[in-house]
């Protein structure tokens, strides 16, 4: 890889992370990347950019802990309910292809934002910092989450947010400070099993890692200091980008 390719995969990286930490769709913008600049097939770009998220995420997760946010047992509980689906869903990437997803994707997106910006009461939004709601309803969500997350990765944060934030009731801040754990836990086997498929590049995977890993760092320094309503905002604008972008509407 040359070196002015490298220096905008880590900068992707950066860009990506912090999308991914506050968000999602952050893959959305690595994988053509990965394409483009490391020449690599679609199948081998969706395994390297899991090396990014897995070293982006236990950064992140580093950084929630200094700032209070300590929910390393109940994200690993969902994360590990998750472990099955994405191996499944890795077993599926090296495969089939994922356009069928794209459409999809986009839908859920959108049906998510007008959701997820609804307002919501104060005593709700109390409630809803302490307690994560249908806890049983959770692990089998996370399953099936697994799978897309195993299979494309791209966008699997706006399923995270749904199911903790809207259907389990949590704010947004600590939504995130799970949702770096639950995918960190999952995509480990998700990873290896890409590997095993000799359909990882380390160089430049570890490259994007790096920028991703300051991304997420800065996101998360972001998400414990801004709070739930410059989450939103954020929030609101990648997926409206990644929505029409998943459209070809740009």
């Amino acid at each position: 890889m040359e070196i002015h390719g490298a220096i905008l995969l880590l900068l992707a990286g950066v860009a990506a992370g912090f999308i991914n930490v506050l968000a999602g769709g952050g893959s959305f913008i690595t994988i053509p990347l990965l394409i483009l600049l490391g020449g690599l097939s679609p199948t081998t770009a969706n395994g390297t950019n899991r090396v990014a998220i897995l070293l982006q995420n236990i950064f992140a997760m580093k950084n929630f802990r200094n700032h209070g946010f300590r929910d390393l047992r109940q994200g690993m509980t969902l994360g590990i309910s998750a472990v099955l689906g994405a191996l499944i869903g890795s077993g599926i990437a090296l495969e089939v292809p994922d356009a069928a997803f794209r459409m999809i994707l986009s839908a859920v997106m959108i049906l998510a934002l007008a959701i997820i910006l609804r307002p919501i009461r104060n005593r709700d939004a109390d409630r809803s910092s302490r307690r994560l709601l249908h806890p049983r309803l959770q692990l089998f969500m996370f399953f099936f989450i697994g799978i897309y997350g195993g299979f494309i990765q791209a966008g699997v944060g706006y399923l995270v947010i749904f199911a903790l934030s809207v259907a389990g009731g949590l704010s947004l801040v600590r939504t995130n400070s799970l949702k770096i754990i639950i995918i960190a836990v999952y995509t480990i086997p998700s990873l290896s099993v890409f590997a095993a498929a000799g359909q990882v590049r380390w160089v430049p995977g570890l490259v994007l890692g790096m920028g991703s890993s300051i991304g997420g760092w800065l996101g998360t320094t972001f998400a414990v200091r801004k709070g739930d309503r410059w989450i939103k905002a954020v929030l609101a604008a990648a997926i409206l980008a990644m929505a029409l972008k998943l459209m070809g509407l740009f």
